[in-house]
Order: structure tokens, then C-alpha cells, then sequence
């Protein structure tokens, strides 16, 4: 499907949604507001037309002015106190950079072209995360978009785009942006990413993005200079002081990230939003910032429209899991306890978060796969408390489960993945096992075909933030014994060397050419059984842990109950040793995936999976037989 970002179908539709700041386009020019309530004056500095326009000063710490001289394209900044000139903390575009001038731009300009499309029912969600930056060989909106169809071929329903929010440099993971409305210059303009988003759904799949609302990036963020309430030192996160969702002048501060919340789904008709480290965010309001987007994006879900909110949250707090996709809940939590506890299955490593999974690995496995979170309320090691909570009466569908994402990857020292770690035949274990459980799966970009290429942490930062940061990221390694020594951790890739940016990029070849093609094989098949036998009927209705079993010190058998009284079943031996399992399934009539023919149905041999599915008899329900 091809889209041009300046294509004016007839009836499309033009999206906007108003900010309450920013550069809005009205009628007669452009109307300009600024919450600074450290400012005496503001001003609005329109640079190609070499005009400065006074702001009006209005209740709350608001500054605004309409100006009949600004125009779509108009670049600007706001200027304090005659002197320091800043950009926009609503921009939505930044051509320049964080520290240059903003864009005007007239929101309802592009033409969309896809007024039928209503995203796709949580059941159907196969998620596939991406770096814009390295996804593709030109690192563009447009580079991506070229290869949606392989993913669509490959049987992905959702792409996740790592954090847009503009960032300083040319390379960044996300995480470090500064404006949140503005989609990085680097990875293209504003309609360009638009156009990727027509395109992907033109193909059926839905489009999410990986939002930050736990703090800003070190480079390029004003906002403590005139609007010093943006911040609390009343707490305090890993980034220093927090933002201030719950003290004076936190009302306008809510409404900033309510407001961009709403914008990523409206303005740009995304299906998703995936909350960053919501575990960081330090909120004692009555209602939680987390609650309160919540809310405000419900409305949204009208007519029909499937709006799927995922968390990081390392608490793993099941509360907020437990509307769903109503007003008060959010769909579902990435579940980082699945991927340790496979990790730990597959490599043995034990340092670090891992040592919380190292007791009895298969039997948090049965748990994860069962219950959702391996820890619920039980004491931590790592964590050196209680860590959790209660899962109880949530679906499979509210736990996504993944062996690979950008931090499980990217925050190891070289940046390596699971298939430089693990056998083959281990890997291809653990991914059926994924691909095939009720919960929603999450592969990470390049995974389906075992990319040999690593993916690194890097930035961009300027000479002495920049050597900081190296020095930083080295000294994190140095509690690990393999980098006790300092010519050792000397080795470790420096963030912002462009070597280290163009080491992660995706080389699709290996795609084309064995071992690559076997793996893309490999996932194909599985995500095709997953279509056209778990995905109906996980559309249908919630599927129901029956419980898991265990055999020999690597081996589970794990079932589920569908909604239309069909079961699902598992047996898995995730270690090196033959295991004899009592299997209570009997034959299934349906074999979904085994490893092998088996030649016993009571042995399992080293890293063999076997699924199988009854369909529904007659008279049968969930509850039924």
C-alpha cells in the first residue's frame, strides 16, 4: 500500500486534537501558549520573519497571543525574560534539533485515507517491537515502512515504535526525549510518520507507541527554568528530582501528559500506548496520573474502536490490570518475570534480577504461564521486600510474555541476544512455548530470524555529557564479576561512538540465507497455528488456567480452557536431561506443534514441546467437562 504524505483523498479525514498549548492553527494566523509561571514576560520570536510578539499574560501562569504573522511552517521559539529563547514544550515538530526553533504545523493538513479502521481485538495481538532508528537501512519513518509486509507476512497484528519524543543527536533509543509531541527529525517529518501509520493499517496492523511520562532526558529540557512546578525534589526518582503529578501547579502538569496520552491516539490514530517504567512515576494524588489518562482515554474506545494502554511496571502491581479496557484498568503489563525465568532456563546466568528465578525456574515458569506474575506478594531477594501483587481473576490476555526486548538486550554490556547466549534448540523451545500461550507475545525486532547483529545501548550526547554517560554505563558493570577488572570493562561499546549506533542496525539479508531463513520458517509456522486456532477463539472470550504439573527438574505440563469449552495443553521439558512425564492429557486429537514425533508419549526428551488442542464437543462450555 503506497501512501503519499501529501495525498488529499476525497472525505478523508483531518485529524486534530487541540492541545490547550502549543501552536494552534486558527482562523486568522496561529494562536501561541506557554504555562511559565517563573516568567515576567514572554515573548514569541518568529524567526524567518524576523518578528518578536509579545505574549499576553493571563491566570495560572499562562502566557498566550494569536498572531496574524505566523503561518504553517513558521519556525519560533519562546523568548523569557527577553533573554533566554527556548522551544516549545508542545512543539510539534522540531527541524532543528531540540535546542533549535519549533515548527508551526497545521495538524489537519494530512489527509488519512483509513476512516474504516478500528484496530483489532486484544485476542488477535502479536506484538512486534522496533527501533525506527535501526529498523530498517535508512533508519526513517519511510524506511520502516517499506518493510511492513514482511512482518505482516510473518503474521505480526501490532508494531511497537520505541519512544518518537524528540531527542538530542541523531541516535537514541527514545528514552532520553525532551518533547514529547514532537516525532524525532531524524526518523522523518510529522506527516511522514503519519503515512507509516496509514500504511500499516492498510495491512491490518495495529501501531503502537512506547511513551515516557518517569522523567525527561538530560539534553534540551527548559522546562525547570520557567516552569520550575514541572518538578518535585519532594521525591525522588533514579533521574533526580520527579515530575510533579501531586503538588502545587501539578494541575497543568496532569493535563500536559493527559493531553499527550490523547494526542498520540487522536492526532496520529494509533491503537496503543506502552507506558514506560510506571514504577518510576511518583504520584500521591487521590487518583493516579496512570488512572487518570486512563480515564481520559476511554471516551476514545467509542464506536467500536479497539485502544489497547500496556505497562512496564517492575512492581508488578495487578491493580491497575484489573479494568482492563475499561476507565479505571489498562489492558495489559509487559511481564518481565516470564522473560527472567525463561532466560534463566536457557542460559543459567544468575546475576543480577535473575537470582530472584535460580530456586525453581520451571515451577515459575507454571506459574507465569498459569497465573501471570511469578512474584505476587512474596519476598525478594533482589528487590529486598515484597514485591507484587495478586493476580487473581486476571486472563492470560493481561500479561504480555516475550523472551527479547530492547532492555533485556540492549542493557547487557555487548549487547548480545538470546540465540548468542543459548543453543538452538533451546531458543526454539522457549519461543514455541511463547507463541503459542494464551497471552499475548511480544518479539523483538530482528528476533524472528535470530539476527546475529547485536543491539547496543547508544545516544548522541554532546562531549561532556556524552563521555559522562560512557563513563557512567561502564562503572553500572563493574558489581559484575566478569567486569571487576577496568581494562575489561574498557571493552564495553562507548553509547555515543556512531559505530556502536550502526552495530545495531538490522542487516535483512541473514533473513534471505540459513540459519536466518529457517528461523523466519520457524516463527511463520507458529504464528499461523496462533491465527487460525488460538486468536478466534481468544476473541471470543477469556481462555482459564486449569493448572500446571511438574515432572523432573526442567519439566511442566500446563493447560487451558477456552471459552467455547475447547482445551489447550502443553508439555515442556526446558533443560538438557531426558524427563518421564505422567502426561494426564492422554492423545490430543489436534497436535498444534511438537519438537519430534514422540516416540513415548511419556518422555520428553532434552528441550522438546509439545501442544495440543481438543476442539469444543458438543454441549460444552468452559465450565463444562
Amino acid at each position: 500500500m503506497t501512501v503519499h504524505k501529501d495525498a488529499r483523498a476525497a472525505g478523508a479525514a483531518r485529524r486534530h486534537e487541540p492541545l490547550g498549548f502549543g501552536a494552534e492553527c486558527v482562523e486568522g494566523g496561529v494562536r501561541f501558549r506557554l504555562w511559565a509561571p517563573a516568567a515576567r514576560r514572554v515573548d514569541v520570536v518568529l524567526e524567518e520573519e524576523g518578528a518578536a510578539v509579545p505574549m499576553d499574560a493571563v491566570d495560572g501562569g499562562w502566557f498566550q497571543v494569536t498572531s496574524g504573522q505566523a503561518r504553517p511552517g513558521s519556525l519560533y521559539r519562546y523568548r523569557i525574560d527577553g533573554d533566554l529563547k527556548v522551544p516549545d514544550p508542545g512543539s510539534r515538530f522540531q527541524p532543528q534539533d531540540v535546542h533549535g526553533a519549533s515548527e508551526v504545523v497545521d495538524a489537519q493538513a494530512f489527509a488519512w485515507g483509513d476512516e474504516g479502521w478500528r484496530g483489532r481485538p486484544w485476542g488477535e495481538a502479536v506484538v512486534y517491537e522496533l527501533h525506527v532508528g535501526t529498523f530498517s537501512p535508512e533508519g526513517t519513518f519511510a524506511g520502516a515502512m517499506a518493510l511492513l509486509p514482511r512482518l505482516v507476512s510473518l503474521g505480526v497484528t501490532a508494531i511497537e515504535l520505541m519512544p518518537l519524543a524528540d531527542f538530542p543527536g541523531h541516535a537514541n533509543w527514545g528514552y532520553d526525549g525532551v518533547l514529547p509531541f514532537a516525532p524525532d527529525s531524524h526518523y522523518g517529518r510529522p506527516e511522514d510518520l503519519k503515512a507509516l501509520i496509514v500504511a500499516a493499517h492498510g495491512l491490518g496492523l495495529m501501531v503502537f507507541v512506547d511513551v515516557v511520562y518517569n522523567h525527561f532526558g538530560p539534553d534540551g529540557n527548559y522546562l525547570g527554568v520557567y516552569a520550575p512546578e514541572f518538578f518535585t525534589s519532594r521525591h525522588r526518582t533514579p533521574w533526580g528530582d520527579a515530575i510533579n503529578f501531586d503538588g502545587p501547579g501539578s494541575a497543568a502538569v496532569r493535563a500536559y501528559f493527559i493531553a499527550n496520552a490523547r494526542y498520540w491516539l487522536c492526532e496520529y490514530h494509533c491503537d496503543g500506548l506502552r507506558f514506560d517504567a510506571v514504577h518510576a512515576i511518583v504520584d500521591d494524588s487521590p487518583q493516579s496520573i496512570l488512572t487518570a489518562i486512563a480515564e481520559a482515554v476511554a471516551p476514545l474506545r467509542a464506536h467500536g474502536r479497539h485502544i489497547h494502554l500496556v505497562l512496564e511496571n517492575e512492581n508488578n502491581e495487578a491493580r491497575h490490570l484489573h479494568g482492563g479496557d475499561g476507565p479505571q484498568g489498562f489492558t495489559a503489563q509487559w511481564n518481565d518475570d516470564i522473560h527472567h525465568v525463561l532466560h534463566v532456563l536457557l542460559t543459567g546466568e544468575h546475576d543480577g534480577y535473575y537470582a530472584d528465578y535460580t530456586d525453581d525456574p520451571a515451577g515459575r515458569l507454571g506459574r507465569c504461564l498459569t497465573e501471570g506474575f511469578a512474584y505476587q506478594g512474596e519476598w525478594s531477594a533482589v528487590h529486598q521486600g515484597a514485591r507484587g501483587e495478586s493476580t487473581q481473576g486476571l486472563p492470560p490476555a493481561a500479561f504480555v510474555g516475550f523472551l527479547q526486548n530492547h532492555d533485556q538486550i540492549g542493557n547487557r554490556a555487548f549487547g548480545e541476544r538470546i540465540t548468542a547466549l543459548a543453543s538452538p534448540a533451546a531458543v526454539r523451545a522457549a519461543t514455541a512455548v511463547l507463541l503459542l500461550a494464551p497471552s499475548p507475545p511480544l518479539l523483538f525486532m530482528g528476533q524472528e530470524f535470530a539476527c546475529s547483529r547485536p543491539f547496543l545501548f547508544f545516544c548522541d550526547f554532546g562531549p561532556e555529557l556524552g563521555r559522562a554517560v560512557t563513563e557512567g554505563r561502564r562503572r553500572e558493570f563493574a558489581r559484575f564479576p566478569e567486569f571487576a577488572d577496568e581494562s575489561r570493562r574498557a571493552h564495553i561499546p562507548d553509547p555515543n561512538s556512531p559505530a556502536t549506533w550502526a552495530k545495531s542496525r538490522l542487516d535483512w539479508t541473514e533473513a534471505e540465507r540459513a540459519p536466518g531463513r529457517d528461523w523466519l520458517t520457524f516463527h511463520r509456522a507458529l504464528l499461523a497455528t496462533r491465527a487460525r486456532e488460538l486468536a478466534p477463539r481468544l476473541v471470543a472470550g477469556e481462555a482459564r488456567a486449569e493448572g500446571f504439573e511438574r515432572f523432573g527438574a526442567r519439566g511442566l505440563t500446563v493447560s487451558w480452557r477456552f471459552a467455547d469449552g475447547a482445551r489447550l495443553h502443553l508439555a515442556a521439558n526446558l533443560g538438557d536431561a531426558e524427563v518421564v512425564a505422567l502426561d494426564r492429557a492422554g492423545a490430543a486429537p489436534v497436535t498444534l506443534y511438537e519438537t519430534r514425533a514422540p516416540a513415548d508419549g511419556g518422555r520428553l526428551g532434552p528441550w522438546e514441546v509439545r501442544w495440543g488442542l481438543w476442539p469444543a464437543m458438543a454441549g460444552t462450555t468452559a465450565g463444562g467437562p
